[in-house]
């Protein structure tokens, strides 16, 4: 807990699910945060706890698509605190479809969000957290930034681009002598709202609410407090990267020994990453 007393953290993405059991979890740690989020309800409910637990709170509504608003509010994160130790870049969301089914402004507004909303908040906060001294960058891919599905072809491709664009980050940190860690997150299935706010391509025949279901019961096994605590133990031990959950052990496993025929022995898995293909196969199934 050493790492995070005494901390300024930002956490992206803190009204709900991982982003905010991090922020109360930092806070429980001693770290003072700075969260936000697009949803104003969420976000109050996290400011909320973390006031209960006495940790020091500034909240903000931020678009992390909004790069000169994402610029302004680093500077007053800075002046607010006096200095800032760590961002978790955690703001994401979803888009269920093919690509024959997918609109480009479906794949853009996932990649707006999901990789160009960690680029600002890595961008933004980077001068910030190299002179802290002792500093460390924080960013959320996903298990499908290890492997692809099927119908998440949005999602994969920004968060692939998440996971290069974070282990290309940790060598300049490495090779110009700054004093700043860098750690990218494969979360597999975790229980938040994630999937309730998921987009679905038209044309693809697929009942939002029994996909929600099938996700919650047969993929998102991990909470979000055990995702916070796995990834605040990768951050204090300054690791590159850390997975979070059976699933996405088991698929890192699955792609490290396959190689590039992963994908041929994808779909008749065992156990839980048998239950995660099964679901990525259902949805293709139910197109119309």
């Amino acid at each position: 807990m050493q790492k995070f007393a005494g901390k300024v953290a930002v956490v992206t993405g803190a009204g709900s699910g991982i982003g905010q059991a991090l922020a109360v979890e930092l806070g429980r740690a001693g770290a003072s945060l700075a969260i936000s989020d697009v949803n104003t309800e969420g976000l109050a409910q996290t400011e909320e706890q973390l006031k209960a637990i006495g940790a020091p709170v500034k909240a903000d509504q931020l678009d992390v698509t909004e790069r000169e608003a994402f610029l302004a509010y680093a500077d007053a994160v800075n002046d607010h605190f006096g200095k800032v130790n760590q961002i978790y870049n955690n703001a994401g969301l979803t888009h269920i479809g093919t690509l024959e089914f997918s609109d480009f402004k479906d794949i853009e507004r996932v990649m707006d969000v999901d990789f160009w909303g960690v680029v600002n908040g890595t961008k933004a906060f980077l001068p910030h957290v190299i002179a802290s001294g002792d500093g460390h960058i924080i960013n959320i891919s996903s298990v499908l930034g290890v492997m692809a599905l099927p119908g998440q072809v949005a999602y994969v491709s920004a968060k692939f681009a998440v996971r290069g664009f974070t282990e290309a980050l940790r060598q300049e940190m490495a090779v110009a002598g700054h004093p700043v860690g860098v750690t990218v997150v494969h979360p597999g299935g975790v229980k938040t709202a994630f999937g309730t706010n998921a987009a679905v391509a038209e044309g693809m025949g697929i009942d939002h609410d029994e996909m929600l279901e099938n996700f919650d019961q047969q993929v998102a096994k991990t909470t979000p407090q055990q995702a916070a605590q796995t990834i605040m133990a990768a951050v204090g031990k300054n690791r590159a990267r850390v997975l979070i959950g059976a699933d996405a052990k088991s698929a890192d496993l699955l792609v490290r020994v396959a190689g590039t025929r992963y994908h041929e022995l994808l779909f008749g898995g065992p156990g839980l990453l048998g239950r995660v293909t099964t679901f990525a196969r259902g949805l293709l199934a139910r197109r119309s």
